[in-house]
């Protein structure tokens, strides 16, 4: 099978198209129940000290050490699934949860578990998710074909949201029944299935003959590709200028519970049975809307309807009344958030798909951390109501950006690598590591076609720089009339090579072919290489 994502495709009928894919199937139950042993175990490392002097800090310590790892460590992860085969590292993650959650089972239930220690596996097991998540969802564009990937995508965020309500009830019965210790081995079960899923599915061996790409150049190379992709920035803005404002939900759903609507643990539960039934909703309609609405105008009217709920909660007298709002607010974040990475994924070339996969996983979680304590301190400080107020103006307020500040929508693009360079005409095979490597393109423009020639060399600037280059200019030869020098940089021939072979797509032959449209003689490249 060839990489399914670099196939154009018409969008698939229905939400479980992407479930005719046996592989995918399997793997996405294996996903679901990870994520329901990863819940139960955050939930039995907070209960672990819920009676300790410091609760309070450990409980608090533990969230930050499941989820600080996917911000430090997650760019380099992509950097491996990128570099790696996808299924022997989810393979190999796998059996390092195993044996971590076997270890923290054995020496918790030998009451040798400090809350130092439960700190540290929790980060343990944290980096271990940092890795997965960008491998995973990378590799849902090999497991469906093109047009199911938007669906494919609201599954897994189904399957976050499951895991997120069925994770939490399983650690409490069980807590309950026989106490902290059988929920980490919970966790170490609920991979198996994961495990025995990989191990069943057969990924075609890919067929390329190129070096794999070194670990610090290539993560230097998806920093580029982000920072000079405008459409990647902007859908990691977006993501950003929702999820910031919109964690108040989750930050502030426990006092919005208790304080507001006057509920109790069974109550609040309840609240979090609504997200799920708003996210499940989502994943089996939201494919039916954006074939009547383009996803730009989806994602403003999703945040106005998250705003609007996330303000009524503040009014509504109750926990029925509240529970409308709550399905909403399940409804509007999965919708947007499966929005925002189905198009991230449809817009990425495969070279450098799970290192942007990581930049966005970053964004989300960095967003969360970041912005959650803020909404605390404001209803601690100032009152709940006005912290919930000024979140949900945020979002609607990006909402309403968002009619104005639109991205190109990405389900038409080829994004299949297209080696139109050729091979280097060179007299010798220089060294891989050999850099920098500087390439010289002549052009000869007359200068009735300057202005036009100058705008499309712009777009020539961000392909070369987005594909490898470190460095661009262009230049004016003082010697000859109408002759301008193209000169990019880049950091080894290896990388260049990468150019030559896999980084270039058609949207970047479509860029060349424009600029090179103004000129009035053939182009000439040379290649100016460090001396033997």
């Amino acid at each position: 099978m060839s990489e399914s994502g670099e196939s154009v495709a018409e969008r698939p009928v229905g939400a479980l198209a992407p479930f005719q894919s046996r592989p995918f199937l399997f793997l996405w139950i294996g996903v679901v129940l990870s994520s329901v042993g990863s819940w139960a175990q955050t939930v039995g490392a907070q209960w672990l000290f819920i009676n300790d002097p410091n609760a309070a800090t450990i409980i608090s310590l533990v969230q930050t050490a499941a989820t600080l790892p996917m911000v430090l460590f997650a760019l380099a992860a992509g950097v491996l699934a990128d570099a790696f085969d996808r299924r022997r590292l989810m393979l190999w993650v796998q059996v390092y949860f195993v044996v971590v959650a076997v270890l923290l089972t054995v020496l918790t239930a030998l009451d040798a578990m400090p809350p130092l220690l439960l700190l540290a596996f929790t980060f343990a097991l944290g980096m271990g998710m940092a890795v997965q998540l960008p491998t995973w969802q990378p590799l849902i564009t090999e497991l469906v074909p093109r047009s199911h990937i938007a669906a494919a995508t609201r599954l897994d965020m189904v399957s976050v949201n499951v895991a997120r309500a069925i994770g939490p009830a399983i650690a409490g019965i069980v807590i309950a029944s026989f106490g902290v210790p059988p929920v980490f081995a919970i966790n170490a079960a609920c991979t198996l299935f994961l495990i025995a899923a990989l191990l069943a599915w057969r990924r075609p061996a890919a067929t390329s003959t190129r070096a794999r790409e070194r670990f610090l150049p290539a993560l230097r190379a998806g920093g580029r590709y982000v920072r000079h992709e405008p459409v990647v920035r902007l859908i990691l803005i977006r993501l950003a200028v929702f999820v910031a404002p919109a964690t108040a939900m989750w930050a502030l759903l426990p006092l919005i519970a208790n304080r507001q609507l006057g509920v109790g643990a069974a109550g609040y539960g309840i609240l979090f049975g609504a997200l799920g039934v708003g996210a499940i909703t989502a994943a089996f309609t939201v494919g039916r809307i954006t074939r009547r609405m383009s996803a730009n105008l989806l994602l403003s009217l999703m945040g106005l309807l998250f705003g609007f709920a996330l303000a009524l909660t503040m009014v509504v007298p109750g926990l029925l009344a509240a529970l409308p709002l709550l399905v909403l607010l399940g409804y509007a974040w999965t919708a947007t958030a499966s929005t925002l990475n189905a198009e991230l994924q449809l817009f990425l070339p495969g070279w450098v798909r799970a290192r942007a996969i990581a930049m966005y996983l970053m964004t989300f979680t960095a967003a969360q951390a970041l912005a959650s304590p803020i909404w605390g301190l404001i209803a601690q400080h100032v009152s709940l109501s006005a912290s919930v107020w000024i979140a949900a103006g945020l979002v609607a307020l990006g909402g309403a950006v968002g009619f104005f500040w639109h991205f190109p929508e990405s389900e038409h693009l080829d994004r299949a690598p297209l080696a139109f360079w050729g091979d280097a005409q060179l007299l010798y095979e220089p060294e891989l590591d050999a850099g920098p490597v500087q390439v010289q393109v002549e052009y000869v423009v007359p200068a009735e076609h300057y202005v036009e020639w100058r705008a499309a060399m712009d777009g020539m600037r961000r392909s070369r720089l987005r594909s490898g280059a470190s460095r661009w200019d262009v230049y004016r030869v003082g010697e000859r009339a109408d002759t301008y020098l193209e000169v990019f940089t880049v950091p080894s021939w290896a990388e260049h090579l990468s150019q030559h072979e896999i980084r270039l797509t058609a949207e970047d032959q479509a860029i060349e072919e424009h600029a090179f449209s103004f000129v009035s003689r053939p182009v000439v490249a040379v290649h100016l290489l460090p001396p033997t």
